[in-house]
């Protein structure tokens, strides 16, 4: 490890003023010095006969490679119908396709935004299970499940809950410790 660990982040939500690219930068922030980039999930949507015809697309290539040169990973999820978003769902089995196995062994923290009065807590359980088979070192705590989540954030994209971010700078405090 450098002494600026590289660090990515991954957010299930595509809009720019998702509060989950919200989390993730704010994930990020608290974590410390770190040379940090938002990966670009927006991808095309797996169809086994494109990848057969096509091979994988360069964009989950170079997805894959960028989580793999990483120390650490950050992934926050929405809750769609009470599961992860199809964003990250597609973007996990893309880079499953791949020969890379960028996940073995990584730091990963993940957390969600939502809505609901839940945070996302069932959401963020699905993407725990969706990674299991790809052997990350999860982080297993504190969990933050960001509930209610666009009033929880002022106009700079700072969390503003004193509990959040005493849970989420806790969250970073243990993924940095898995850095080194």
């Amino acid at each position: 490890m450098t002494d600026t660990p590289r660090l990515v982040g991954l957010s299930g939500a595509l809009r720019s003023g998702s509060t989950n690219r919200k989390l993730v930068h704010e994930a990020a922030r608290l974590f410390g010095p770190a040379d940090f980039e938002e990966l670009d999930l927006n991808l095309p949507l797996y169809d086994g006969d494109d990848e057969a015809r096509d091979g994988v697309p360069a964009a989950v290539v170079t997805l894959a490679e960028k989580i793999k040169s990483a120390e650490a990973v950050i992934i926050s999820t929405p809750e769609y119908n009470k599961g992860i978003s199809g964003v990250l769902k597609n973007a996990l089995d893309w880079i499953s396709r791949t020969d890379i196995a960028p996940w073995a062994d990584k730091p990963v923290a993940v957390m969600s935004a939502a809505a609901g009065r839940a945070g996302g807590e069932r959401g963020q359980a699905m993407l725990r299970q969706c990674l299991v088979a790809f052997q990350p070192r999860l982080i297993t705590g504190p969990e933050v499940h960001l509930a209610g989540s666009s009033k929880e954030f002022d106009d700079d994209g700072r969390l503003t809950g004193e509990i959040y971010i005493k849970t989420l700078t806790r969250l970073m405090e243990k993924l940095r410790a898995e850095v080194g």
